[in-house]
Protein backbone atom coordinates (compact mmCIF):
# COMPACT_ATOMS: atom_id res chain seq x y z
CA UNK A 1 0.00 0.00 0.00
CA UNK A 2 1.31 3.18 -1.31
CA UNK A 3 1.00 6.26 1.55
CA UNK A 4 0.47 9.84 0.49
CA UNK A 5 3.13 12.14 1.11
CA UNK A 6 2.19 14.70 3.88
CA UNK A 7 1.87 18.07 3.23
CA UNK A 8 4.32 20.79 5.08
CA UNK A 9 3.06 23.81 7.19
CA UNK A 10 4.89 26.82 5.80
CA UNK A 11 5.43 29.83 7.73
CA UNK A 12 4.55 33.05 5.47
CA UNK A 13 5.46 36.28 6.64
CA UNK A 14 2.45 39.06 6.00
CA UNK A 15 3.66 42.87 5.23
CA UNK A 16 4.15 45.15 8.36
CA UNK A 17 1.49 47.52 7.29
CA UNK A 18 -1.30 46.06 9.11
CA UNK A 19 -3.38 48.82 9.88
CA UNK A 20 -1.16 51.69 8.91
CA UNK A 21 -3.13 54.37 6.34
CA UNK A 22 -0.15 53.78 3.63
CA UNK A 23 1.49 50.65 2.29
CA UNK A 24 4.51 49.40 0.96
CA UNK A 25 4.24 47.73 -2.61
CA UNK A 26 4.30 43.83 -1.28
CA UNK A 27 7.15 43.13 -3.46
CA UNK A 28 9.49 45.72 -1.70
CA UNK A 29 8.73 43.96 1.66
CA UNK A 30 8.46 40.25 0.78
CA UNK A 31 10.73 38.23 -1.84
CA UNK A 32 8.93 36.88 -4.84
CA UNK A 33 9.95 33.31 -3.77
CA UNK A 34 7.71 33.76 -0.48
CA UNK A 35 4.79 35.21 -2.82
CA UNK A 36 5.16 32.99 -5.22
CA UNK A 37 4.95 29.77 -2.55
CA UNK A 38 2.31 31.96 -0.78
CA UNK A 39 -0.02 31.83 -4.12
CA UNK A 40 0.40 27.94 -3.94
CA UNK A 41 -1.06 27.34 -1.24
CA UNK A 42 -5.02 26.76 -0.59
CA UNK A 43 -5.40 26.01 3.04
CA UNK A 44 -4.65 28.87 5.83
CA UNK A 45 -4.45 29.07 10.12
CA UNK A 46 -3.84 32.82 10.98
CA UNK A 47 -4.21 35.12 13.10
CA UNK A 48 -6.97 37.13 11.36
CA UNK A 49 -9.34 35.74 8.64
CA UNK A 50 -9.61 39.06 6.80
CA UNK A 51 -6.26 40.45 7.18
CA UNK A 52 -4.88 36.88 5.56
CA UNK A 53 -7.42 37.27 2.56
CA UNK A 54 -6.35 40.82 2.04
CA UNK A 55 -2.21 39.65 2.13
CA UNK A 56 -3.45 37.05 -0.72
CA UNK A 57 -5.27 39.75 -2.67
CA UNK A 58 -1.84 41.68 -3.17
CA UNK A 59 -0.35 38.43 -3.82
CA UNK A 60 -2.30 37.96 -6.79
CA UNK A 61 -1.76 41.00 -8.26
CA UNK A 62 2.13 39.50 -8.79
CA UNK A 63 1.11 35.48 -9.16
CA UNK A 64 -1.86 33.91 -9.51
CA UNK A 65 -3.48 32.45 -6.41
CA UNK A 66 -3.96 28.29 -6.77
CA UNK A 67 -7.84 28.65 -6.34
CA UNK A 68 -10.04 31.46 -5.58
CA UNK A 69 -10.50 33.49 -2.06
CA UNK A 70 -13.88 31.69 -1.76
CA UNK A 71 -12.89 28.61 -2.22
CA UNK A 72 -9.85 28.45 0.23
CA UNK A 73 -9.97 27.10 3.66
CA UNK A 74 -9.19 29.64 6.09
CA UNK A 75 -9.10 29.02 9.74
CA UNK A 76 -8.57 31.44 12.64
CA UNK A 77 -6.71 30.67 15.79
CA UNK A 78 -8.36 30.93 19.00
CA UNK A 79 -9.33 33.98 20.06
CA UNK A 80 -7.75 33.57 23.40
CA UNK A 81 -4.31 32.99 21.55
CA UNK A 82 -4.61 36.73 19.91
CA UNK A 83 -4.75 38.13 23.86
CA UNK A 84 -2.39 35.72 25.71
CA UNK A 85 -0.69 33.82 23.15
CA UNK A 86 -0.64 30.19 22.46
CA UNK A 87 2.96 29.23 23.66
CA UNK A 88 1.89 27.11 26.84
CA UNK A 89 1.91 23.04 27.25
CA UNK A 90 -1.96 23.29 27.24
CA UNK A 91 -2.05 24.62 23.56
CA UNK A 92 -0.25 21.20 22.56
CA UNK A 93 -3.17 19.33 22.21
CA UNK A 94 -5.76 17.54 19.75
CA UNK A 95 -7.44 21.10 18.44
CA UNK A 96 -4.34 22.33 17.32
CA UNK A 97 -3.05 19.26 15.42
CA UNK A 98 -6.90 19.08 14.28
CA UNK A 99 -6.36 22.44 12.09
CA UNK A 100 -3.25 20.63 10.52
CA UNK A 101 -5.44 17.36 9.25
CA UNK A 102 -5.51 18.73 5.51
CA UNK A 103 -1.77 18.38 5.65
CA UNK A 104 -1.64 14.60 6.69
CA UNK A 105 -3.77 14.50 3.34
CA UNK A 106 -0.76 15.29 1.25
CA UNK A 107 -2.17 19.48 1.36
CA UNK A 108 0.46 21.83 1.89
CA UNK A 109 -1.04 24.60 4.84
CA UNK A 110 0.15 27.81 5.52
CA UNK A 111 0.41 29.79 8.48
CA UNK A 112 0.22 33.83 8.75
CA UNK A 113 -0.12 36.63 11.18
CA UNK A 114 -1.48 39.95 10.50
CA UNK A 115 1.56 41.12 10.14
CA UNK A 116 5.64 40.06 9.92
CA UNK A 117 6.43 36.38 10.95
CA UNK A 118 3.99 34.19 12.67
CA UNK A 119 4.59 32.68 15.96
CA UNK A 120 7.42 35.48 16.44
CA UNK A 121 5.54 38.45 19.03
CA UNK A 122 2.52 36.70 17.47
CA UNK A 123 0.26 33.20 18.20
CA UNK A 124 1.45 30.64 16.15
CA UNK A 125 4.13 28.12 18.51
CA UNK A 126 1.18 25.54 18.87
CA UNK A 127 0.69 24.91 15.22
CA UNK A 128 4.20 24.89 14.31
CA UNK A 129 4.72 22.32 17.64
CA UNK A 130 2.12 20.24 16.53
CA UNK A 131 3.53 19.88 12.59
CA UNK A 132 6.03 18.80 14.58
CA UNK A 133 4.53 16.32 16.88
CA UNK A 134 2.66 14.65 13.35
CA UNK A 135 5.77 14.76 11.55
CA UNK A 136 5.25 17.37 8.89
CA UNK A 137 8.23 19.48 7.52
CA UNK A 138 8.09 23.21 8.63
CA UNK A 139 9.35 25.64 6.22
CA UNK A 140 9.66 29.00 7.46
CA UNK A 141 9.65 31.73 4.74
CA UNK A 142 11.74 34.95 4.10
CA UNK A 143 9.84 37.83 4.90
CA UNK A 144 9.95 41.27 7.15
CA UNK A 145 10.63 40.63 11.23
CA UNK A 146 9.76 44.21 12.85
CA UNK A 147 11.72 43.06 15.84
CA UNK A 148 14.96 42.07 13.83
CA UNK A 149 14.64 44.66 11.56
CA UNK A 150 14.26 47.72 14.69
CA UNK A 151 16.85 45.81 16.70
CA UNK A 152 19.25 45.62 13.78
CA UNK A 153 18.59 49.66 13.77
CA UNK A 154 18.87 50.46 16.84
CA UNK A 155 22.32 50.03 17.50
CA UNK A 156 22.00 47.84 20.76
CA UNK A 157 23.26 44.86 21.47
CA UNK A 158 22.30 42.23 18.79
CA UNK A 159 24.35 39.42 20.55
CA UNK A 160 21.99 39.11 23.54
CA UNK A 161 18.54 40.32 23.77
CA UNK A 162 15.16 39.67 24.86
CA UNK A 163 11.84 40.48 23.38
CA UNK A 164 9.19 41.54 26.35
CA UNK A 165 5.61 41.69 24.46
CA UNK A 166 3.85 44.74 26.19
CA UNK A 167 4.56 46.46 29.44
CA UNK A 168 1.93 47.16 31.97
CA UNK A 169 -0.91 49.49 30.99
CA UNK A 170 -1.29 51.07 34.36
CA UNK A 171 1.84 53.66 34.12
CA UNK A 172 3.22 52.95 37.74
CA UNK A 173 3.59 49.31 37.14
CA UNK A 174 4.76 50.16 34.00
CA UNK A 175 7.61 51.95 35.30
CA UNK A 176 8.20 49.56 37.68
CA UNK A 177 8.81 47.30 35.48
CA UNK A 178 11.23 49.62 32.77
CA UNK A 179 13.40 49.66 36.39
CA UNK A 180 13.38 45.74 36.86
CA UNK A 181 14.54 46.05 32.91
CA UNK A 182 16.67 48.36 33.34
CA UNK A 183 18.69 46.40 36.08
CA UNK A 184 18.90 43.54 33.90
CA UNK A 185 20.25 45.20 31.06
CA UNK A 186 23.15 47.14 32.66
CA UNK A 187 24.16 43.88 34.48
CA UNK A 188 24.02 41.37 31.81
CA UNK A 189 24.21 43.74 28.21
CA UNK A 190 20.89 41.93 27.13
CA UNK A 191 18.71 44.30 25.15
CA UNK A 192 15.26 44.85 26.26
CA UNK A 193 12.59 44.81 23.51
CA UNK A 194 8.76 45.88 23.74
CA UNK A 195 5.80 46.89 21.42
CA UNK A 196 2.39 48.79 22.40
CA UNK A 197 -0.91 49.26 20.53
CA UNK A 198 -0.25 52.60 18.66
CA UNK A 199 -2.65 54.47 20.77
CA UNK A 200 -0.48 53.78 23.77
CA UNK A 201 2.83 54.54 22.10
CA UNK A 202 3.63 58.07 23.54
CA UNK A 203 3.03 56.80 27.05
CA UNK A 204 5.17 54.09 26.98
CA UNK A 205 7.41 56.27 25.06
CA UNK A 206 6.89 59.27 27.87
CA UNK A 207 7.30 56.63 30.97
CA UNK A 208 10.87 55.01 29.46
CA UNK A 209 12.52 58.56 28.66
CA UNK A 210 11.00 59.61 32.42
CA UNK A 211 12.57 56.18 33.92
CA UNK A 212 15.62 54.87 32.32
CA UNK A 213 18.75 56.13 33.48
CA UNK A 214 19.99 59.08 31.93
CA UNK A 215 23.37 57.08 30.40
CA UNK A 216 21.00 54.17 29.09
CA UNK A 217 20.17 53.87 25.33
CA UNK A 218 16.76 54.01 24.13
CA UNK A 219 15.69 53.63 20.44
CA UNK A 220 12.40 53.49 18.81
CA UNK A 221 11.40 52.34 15.23
CA UNK A 222 8.40 53.49 13.32
CA UNK A 223 6.49 52.03 10.76
CA UNK A 224 8.79 49.91 9.46
CA UNK A 225 9.33 49.23 6.09
CA UNK A 226 7.02 52.13 5.14
CA UNK A 227 8.53 55.12 3.14
CA UNK A 228 8.20 56.81 6.30
CA UNK A 229 9.99 54.41 8.42
CA UNK A 230 12.54 56.24 10.80
CA UNK A 231 14.42 54.39 14.18
CA UNK A 232 15.70 57.08 16.59
CA UNK A 233 18.22 55.90 18.82
CA UNK A 234 19.92 58.13 21.74
CA UNK A 235 20.94 58.56 25.13
CA UNK A 236 17.65 58.97 27.27
CA UNK A 237 19.47 62.43 28.37
CA UNK A 238 19.56 63.32 24.80
CA UNK A 239 16.00 62.32 24.33
CA UNK A 240 15.15 64.59 27.52
CA UNK A 241 16.83 67.27 25.66
CA UNK A 242 14.90 66.96 22.42
CA UNK A 243 11.34 66.81 23.49
CA UNK A 244 10.49 67.31 19.45
CA UNK A 245 12.09 64.43 18.13
CA UNK A 246 9.44 62.24 20.72
CA UNK A 247 6.32 64.53 19.21
CA UNK A 248 7.39 64.16 15.64
CA UNK A 249 8.18 60.24 15.83
CA UNK A 250 4.87 59.42 17.26
CA UNK A 251 2.56 61.68 15.79
CA UNK A 252 1.04 59.10 12.77
CA UNK A 253 -0.09 56.48 15.20
CA UNK A 254 1.83 53.89 13.27
CA UNK A 255 3.24 50.45 14.77
CA UNK A 256 6.50 50.83 16.66
CA UNK A 257 9.28 48.90 18.26
CA UNK A 258 10.85 50.35 21.61
CA UNK A 259 14.28 48.47 23.24
CA UNK A 260 16.97 50.19 25.39
CA UNK A 261 19.88 48.85 26.93
CA UNK A 262 23.66 49.61 26.75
Amino acid sequence: MITAAKGKLYLVPAPLDFGCDEQTPITDAIPNGTLQAAAYIQHWICENAKSTRAVLKRVAEHYPLICTLQEMTITELPREAHKKGDHTAANDNAASQAMLNKALQGFDIGLMSEAGMPAIADPGSSIVRAAHALGLEVVPLVGPVSLLLALAASGLNGQNFAFNGYLPQDSAARRTRIQTLEKLALTSGQTQIFIETPYRNAALLADMIATLQPTSRLACSVGLTLETAKTVSLLVKDWRAKKEVTESLLAGKLPAIFSFGV
